[in-house]
């Protein structure tokens, strides 16, 4: 398990002294057509997964920065383009992951001070985006389901890196043959808000749970998402 699982005091000391890397997502937010709120969760959170699974970041030229990644904190930064600057960072190399609406380009880790800087330029803020309507009821279980804490008010961009966490802590969480399962269904899953009864168990049914280091809009500390996978075992009936 990388350093971000870090247990201890002691462990979390040495992995923040390690060199800190984060993985950059851009997403395309057009000022005639921004993409829906939960579909640029969804697809966001796929995007991440998608990285995770390139044979380019497991063992090919990805990889050493994956590592170094991974040996920190597993910062991710979402920043918004549009019109050139969405063709400028689609040169860029990565990978873009579409959905209904959204789409959002994931690139392989790079150092905190290391932006380039066609994804530099980028905004970080404006991801304020908004379902027309509400995203369809789904039967705990039926799908893999990263729930939100409804208790915690974030934009849409750090909605998405926060989804991308919980994605990614339920990827080392399944063994290869899940994964590969996974992955050849092209990730099916959903993002939704739990239901305020719910969280409270959710958040410590030892389902993997993202609890955010605070660097930016909420408190250090806060959880934000629980990932509920079927093969990991229950769902939100039973939490």
């Amino acid at each position: 398990m990388p350093a971000v699982a870090a247990a201890t005091e002691s462990e979390a000391a040495a992995r923040d002294a390690n060199p800190q890397y984060v993985l950059p997502l851009v997403v395309r937010i057009e000022r005639a057509t921004p993409p829906q709120r939960t579909d640029a969760l969804e697809t966001a959170a796929r995007a991440v997964l998608t990285f995770l699974a390139d044979p380019r970041a497991t063992d090919g030229e990805w990889a050493p920065l994956v590592h170094a990644w991974t040996d920190g904190r597993i910062r991710k930064v979402v920043r918004r383009a549009r019109g050139a600057e969405w063709t400028r960072a689609e040169a860029l190399p990565g990978i873009t992951v579409a959905g209904d609406t959204a789409q959002v380009r994931v690139y392989p880790p790079i150092p905190l001070d290391g932006w380039p800087k066609d994804l530099a330029r980028l905004q970080v803020s404006g991801t304020d985006l908004d379902d027309t309507e509400p995203p369809p009821p789904l039967d705990p279980g039926s799908t893999p389901i990263l729930w939100l804490n409804p208790d915690l008010e974030m934009t849409a961009g750090k909605s998405m890196a926060q989804v991308g966490h919980a994605a990614q802590i339920a990827w080392w969480r399944l063994t290869d043959t899940q994964r590969k399962d996974w992955a050849a269904a092209a990730f099916p899953l959903a993002v939704r808000v739990a239901p305020k009864d719910a969280w409270p168990a959710l958040a410590d049914s030892g389902r993997p749970l993202v609890r955010d280091a605070g660097f930016t809009e909420i408190a250090p500390g806060s959880c934000t998402v629980v990932a509920d996978l079927p093969v990991l075992g229950g769902g939100l009936a039973d939490a």
